[in-house]
């Protein structure tokens, strides 16, 4: 599986032209490369650029470095987050510019096995990271990334090996002066030009060499799996000052991060006379489908766990999961 023509050539050209503008995207020089660097592979993770733009312009705007994210708190940064999901992201964001701050002294280290230490951060950010910040010869391997390659050799990604396939061909996929923006030229390339479906084959500078494009037998996608509904049953303590009882740990019902127990078949476990059933209800998070039972019961006492928050006037951090549970039990009042 060689590659037998000059992709990085190739691939850079067609960036220098076509890159988008975007505000993470600071001169090598800047000051601001590894925190915008960090924080936008952060919100990027499971979420699109358009999405991530408005956010990250928001979020900068309130904490301009490094050193000012790691002296905030939990409840500023889930605040500023908000709309965003996956929040475990940025909690892990956090801890992530503390340690580099107090251990790194503010900067990036330069191998991947310490870089894979910092939380949130596996393979993929990882390689990120230092191909952007240190210029490091690197494949930063997301969807984007695979599916440019196998369409290179026509195979399906899935049986490929790219470790294998990076060192058998990395004297023809580096460029020493270029290697970050090589590093997103490919990304973008994937994104822009060679997308999953109806790739920009025709105007592709790729197209002469790809074996894909010039293949009587492309290779086909294993198609994916079927999803499954998943069943729930969430129980919220609420009050006639219209108050709903919410906690921060995973256990019993309503939570602020999403992780409840799941129901087999969508049988409902056994509901004692004080709990009142509201309605079902339909939702989704990234690729599961869920189906909701949701519990109520009137209560001016609840667990020690919980704390009461105004279905209404809530101005705290709420993740865009519970604030549809909010909509939903608002109908009581």
């Amino acid at each position: 599986m060689h590659i037998n023509f000059n992709l990085p050539k190739k691939i850079l050209a067609w960036y220098d032209n076509n890159k988008r503008h975007l505000p993470w995207r600071v001169g090598k020089r800047s000051t601001k490369k590894l925190y915008y660097r960090l924080l936008s592979e952060f919100m990027l993770q499971q979420t699109q650029v358009k999405t991530v733009i408005p956010h990250f312009q928001k979020f900068t705007k309130k904490i301009k470095t490094l050193n000012s994210l790691s002296m905030c708190s939990e409840k500023k940064i889930l605040k500023l987050w908000e709309g965003l999901g996956y929040y475990r992201r940025a909690k892990n964001l956090l801890s992530t510019s503390k340690i580099l701050v107090k251990r790194y002294n503010s900067k990036l280290p330069k191998t991947i096995d310490k870089v894979k230490e910092l939380p949130g951060i596996g393979n993929y950010t990882a390689n990120a990271l230092l191909g952007l910040v240190y210029n490091q010869p690197v494949i930063a391997l997301d969807g984007n990334v695979k599916r440019v390659f196998s369409r290179i050799i026509n195979k399906d990604e899935n049986k490929i090996n790219f470790e294998k396939f990076f060192d058998l061909n990395k004297s023809k996929l580096f460029n020493e002066k270029r290697n970050s923006d090589f590093v997103e030229a490919l990304m973008e390339f994937g994104a822009l030009i060679c997308k999953p479906k109806d790739p920009e084959c025709k105007i592709c500078s790729l197209n002469k060499s790809c074996k894909y494009f010039n293949s009587s037998r492309k290779f086909k996608k294993n198609k994916n799996k079927i999803i499954k509904n998943r069943y729930y049953n969430i129980f919220c303590y609420i009050n006639k000052k219209k108050q709903i009882a919410l906690t921060k740990k995973n256990n019993l019902g309503f939570l602020n991060e999403f992780n409840l127990p799941e129901i087999k078949d969508g049988k409902n476990i056994l509901i004692t006379k004080d709990w009142k059933f509201l309605k079902k209800y339909n939702n989704s998070i990234s690729n599961k489908k869920l189906s909701i039972n949701l519990y109520y019961k009137f209560s001016n006492t609840k667990p020690k766990s919980f704390t009461w928050h105004s279905i209404e006037k809530n101005k705290e951090f709420i993740p865009s999961f519970t604030k549809k549970i909010f909509n939903q039990v608002s109908i009581l009042f």
